[in-house]
């Protein structure tokens, strides 16, 4: 007599797909417990510690939106903010234009093209320890490189920058900085995106008479879209997250001319011991960076919807 199973192939099936989920979810589960452990719940920790007035050691106090009313009024809190949309917008502008001009320098027959790419995107996996004790020494009033070579070609001395002594400078240089860890990795993506244009388009071009800049202006940057928005997108959510680079290199100083939102709240968790503020700065990160990739997700859709 056959068995119930062989007699019900319905239950086999669902057996069978049971156990086909059950073997997926055992490769999700540990990344998923990962990302549950160590950023799932510290971030409703943030948002239940953002209403709360709490030390690390003293109970917990209900304040309600007091952390909010409170931060906006610090003038640290509102420097630290508007540094970090200059220190955003600066970063990506000269990002992405400087990773664009080298991906199309390094998309020709170079002698040695692979080595300049390869030496270009190295910036990127550096240690930001080691790029910010290079970047130390090289940004020296006394003594410095880059001084000395400005001294070299006729600035006068007491023209000099500070660089990172000075509260003037100190967010420029650490801009140049971002910047050039930055143009290798978003470099990579724009080569990648050239090599995918059919050269085909380029011939058309050259046929009709087209000049290198009207094929830049007709053919490759519409074709780069799709890549502007990712690498936009990137640079914005990193620029506003930008942390160890400012720590090695000013530690948000002199004074507070490199205090960034990502430094404000570190100084208040573990400076200041007060981690309701600095989980509400934290939230009100959250919302810009939030807000922000929404405008791009939906600027994208609405440019692919029209092309």
């Amino acid at each position: 007599m056959p068995s119930a199973a062989k007699n019900n192939p319905k239950k086999h099936t669902m057996s069978l797909n049971t156990r086909n989920t059950l073997v997926g979810m055992s490769f999700i589960l540990p990344n998923f417990i990962g990302f549950a452990v160590f950023i799932l719940i510290p971030v409703i920790f943030s948002f239940v510690l953002s209403v709360m007035k709490w030390d690390g050691f003293t109970p917990m106090e209900f304040v309600g939106l007091q952390n909010f009313a409170t931060i906006f009024k610090d003038r640290v809190f509102r420097t630290a903010l508007w540094q970090t949309l200059v220190f955003t917008c600066f970063t990506v502008v000269f990002s992405m234009a400087t990773a664009l001009g080298l991906a199309i320098l390094l998309n020709t027959k170079l002698k040695f093209v692979n080595f300049f790419r390869s030496a270009i995107f190295f910036p990127y996996v550096a240690s930001v320890v080691a790029v910010g004790a290079v970047f130390k020494a090289m940004f020296l009033k006394d003594g410095g490189p880059i001084n000395e070579f400005l001294r070299f070609i006729g600035v006068p001395a007491d023209l000099l920058p500070g660089w990172l002594a000075s509260t003037k400078w100190a967010l420029a240089a650490v801009i140049v900085v971002q910047v050039w860890k930055n143009m290798g990795y978003f470099m990579i993506i724009y080569l990648a995106a050239l090599q995918d244009i059919p050269s085909s388009l380029y011939e058309a071009a050259s046929i009709d008479g087209a000049s290198k800049w009207q094929q830049f202006k007709s053919i490759t940057l519409p074709m780069l879209t799709p890549s502007h928005f990712f690498v936009f997108m990137m640079l914005t959510i990193n620029s506003f997250k930008t942390f160890d680079l400012i720590f090695a290199l000013t530690e948000g100083g002199p004074g507070i001319s490199t205090t960034l939102l990502s430094m404000y709240i570190y100084n208040q968790s573990f400076i200041s011991w007060n981690y309701g503020r600095a989980s509400a700065a934290a939230i009100i990160l959250f919302l810009i960076v939030g807000t922000i990739t929404l405008i791009q997700f939906r600027a994208e859709k609405k440019f692919n919807d029209f092309m």
